[in-house]
């Protein structure tokens, strides 16, 4: 059955989605089985949430807010994933 979940975070780290940020997003994201979209809310165009480059290409900066939509079997325990993952900064100190 596929489930659809959704939620909208704020990016929390001081260099916003650099490299190092987008690629733990992505390798997060790559371990969830459902299929994830993120997009800029101030921009319509979703991008591909297991894509390094796509994630850096939203040039999400501190403060901007995104939305994490998962499409699939695990489509909420993904999304809290993420969420949690943009609102701890990415665990940059």
């Amino acid at each position: 059955m596929s489930r659809t979940a959704s939620a909208v975070v704020t990016v929390a780290n001081n260099l916003g989605l650099h490299a190092r940020p987008a690629t733990l997003f992505a390798q997060t994201a790559a371990g969830a089985e459902a299929d994830i979209k993120v997009r800029r809310c101030d921009f319509g165009d979703a991008v591909d949430g297991k894509s390094i480059m796509q994630m850096m290409m939203l040039a999400a900066t501190m403060g901007t807010e995104i939305e994490i939509t998962a499409n699939g079997s695990d489509a909420e325990e993904a999304v809290q994933t993420l969420v949690k993952l943009v609102a701890s900064g990415f665990r940059e100190d």
